[in-house]
C-alpha cells in the first residue's frame, strides 16, 4: 500500500521547500481566519488583506508548484500572448490554452455592456503593455506605433540604467476599465538589478484568486523575469509577489483542503535552450523552454468563477 503523505504541508523526507511552503501556509491562514465575503461572480470568499511571497530564480530554479500540477504551457502562451500586445482568446484557445474562454463569450461580454465580437477581450493586459494610451477599436485593428510601448521601455531602461528605480509597467489605465472583458488582476510590476548583476522582479496583484489565479501568476512573472534577465544581459534573482485582496473561494475549500495534505517537492528547473538567443521579448517561442525535474503531486480541479 502507497503511504499516505505528511499532513499540514510538511516537507517529504529528504526533500526541503520553505519557498513551496509560503503557499500552503497562506491557504491555511485563509481558510482558517479569512473573512467570509460576497463577490462579484456571486461564489462567495474567504479573503484576507495584504500578504508577501518571495521566490528564488538563482541557478535557473522555477517556482512552479508541486502539490498540485500547473499547466506550464498555458503559463507560456499566455505570456507571450500579453507581450505580444494581443487581445484575442481565440489565439489562445486554438493552442489549447482556454483559460480567457469565459470572459471571451457572447454572454459574458454583453453582461459587461461591451460592443465586441466574440473572443475580443478589449484593451486588456498586453494592450496596456505595449499601446498604453491609445485608443482601443477591436482586436482586429492595427496599434502599430500608437500609445505608449511600457515593455519595450522597460527592456531599454534597464539596458541604458540598470540602477534607475522607474522600471515600472502598469496594467491600470482608469480610463480603459469599464472597456476591458476584465479589470487587470496583477495591476503593476517593477524590476531592480543588483550590484551582482542580478535581476529581480516585484509585482502587485489586486485581487488574488488564491487557488487557480495565484499560482499561474507566480510562475508567470518569474517566467517574464527570466525572459527580461536573458535580453538585457543579467542572470535572474528573485520574484516577490505583493497581494492585496487575497481570497479563496468558497467552492474551492474543498479541493484545497486536499492540497494541504501534500507535502511541496523541490522546484524544477527552467532554463531556454541550448542555442537559443533572443534579443526582443515577442520573439521567443513556447518551444524556447525546456522544464526539467518538475515532479507535482496530481492535478486538483478547481472551478473557474467568471
Amino acid at each position: 500500500m502507497k503511504p499516505e503523505p505528511p499532513q499540514d504541508g510538511q516537507n517529504e523526507p529528504g526533500c526541503k521547500n520553505e519557498e513551496g511552503l509560503q503557499y500552503l501556509n497562506l491557504i491555511r491562514t485563509i481558510i482558517n481566519s479569512g473573512d467570509k465575503r460576497p463577490d462579484r461572480t456571486g461564489t462567495g470568499t474567504l479573503s484576507i488583506f495584504g500578504a508577501q511571497m518571495r521566490f528564488s530564480l538563482r541557478n535557473n530554479s522555477y517556482p512552479l508548484l508541486t502539490t498540485k500540477a500547473v499547466f506550464l504551457k498555458g503559463i507560456i502562451g499566455e505570456l507571450l500572448w500579453f507581450i505580444r500586445g494581443r487581445t484575442c482568446s481565440k489565439e489562445l484557445s486554438d493552442q489549447g490554452i482556454r483559460i480567457w474562454d469565459g470572459h471571451g463569450t457572447k454572454a459574458y461580454l454583453e453582461s459587461r455592456g461591451l460592443p465586441y465580437e466574440e473572443t475580443d477581450l478589449g484593451p486588456i493586459y498586453g494592450f496596456q503593455w505595449r499601446h498604453f494610451g491609445a485608443e482601443y477599436t477591436s482586436k482586429e485593428a492595427s496599434y502599430d506605433g500608437l500609445g505608449v510601448d511600457q515593455l519595450a521601455n522597460l527592456v531599454e531602461g534597464i539596458k541604458k540604467n540598470p540602477y534607475d528605480r522607474r522600471h515600472l509597467m502598469s496594467a491600470w489605465n482608469p480610463v480603459d476599465l469599464d472597456r476591458m472583458a476584465l479589470p487587470p488582476c496583477h495591476v503593476l510590476c517593477q524590476f531592480y538589478v543588483s550590484s551582482k548583476g542580478e535581476l529581480s522582479c516585484i509585482y502587485y496583484q489586486r485581487s488574488c484568486d488564491f487557488g487557480l489565479g495565484v499560482p499561474f501568476n507566480i510562475a508567470s512573472y518569474s517566467l517574464l523575469t527570466i525572459m527580461m534577465a536573458h535580453v538585457t544581459g543579467y542572470t535572474p534573482g528573485d520574484v516577490v509577489s505583493s497581494m492585496g485582496d487575497v481570497h479563496v473561494y468558497c467552492d474551492h475549500i474543498e479541493g484545497l483542503s486536499v492540497q494541504l495534505e501534500r507535502s511541496p517537492r523541490p522546484f524544477p528547473k527552467l532554463i531556454i535552450k541550448d542555442g537559443i538567443k533572443r534579443s526582443r521579448l515577442e520573439d521567443f517561442e513556447i518551444s524556447d523552454f525546456e522544464l526539467i525535474g518538475y515532479n507535482p503531486h496530481p492535478k486538483i480541479q478547481l472551478h473557474m468563477s467568471v
